[in-house]
């Protein structure tokens, strides 16, 4: 079946960001919102955090990655990411799955912020106390 698809697809989700991502053999380019990935996200650690799944089943520099995300932050869209990558090679070869299922990159990642309460300044603040 591998042969016969050039793309492969995986959603990934982080926080309330979300994040469309295709994966095809190629030189390694990593593309995000059709911007090279290295524009996007200008911080060193959100780029290791993206590669992680790459680097965990030894395919860096052999997929070409273009990704779509929106929502959340540059935290949350980095990990949406990296969560949309590992689910692309786990579909492409299934031998990809253990070992990122070991590395914990095919679980979403379920902490979302915490909603405001009606009445209240806050999602935990509560209005300060007057004894008079």
């Amino acid at each position: 079946m591998a042969a016969v698809l050039d793309k492969f697809y995986g959603t990934g989700r982080r926080k309330t960001s979300i994040a469309r991502v295709w994966i095809r053999p190629g030189s390694g380019r990593i593309s995000v919102n059709a911007r090279a990935f290295e524009d996007y996200f200008p911080r060193e650690t959100l780029r290791m955090i993206i590669t992680q799944p790459l680097q965990v089943t030894n395919t860096v520099g052999q997929f070409d990655v273009i990704a779509t995300v929106g929502g959340g932050g540059p935290s949350g869209q980095a990990g949406a990411v990296r969560h949309g990558i590992a689910r692309a090679l786990a579909r492409f070869d299934e031998k990809f799955r253990l070992p990122l299922k070991k590395a914990g990159l095919l679980t979403r990642d379920p902490r979302m912020r915490e909603r405001k309460k009606y009445g209240q300044p806050g999602a935990r603040q509560k209005f300060q106390y007057s004894k008079r």
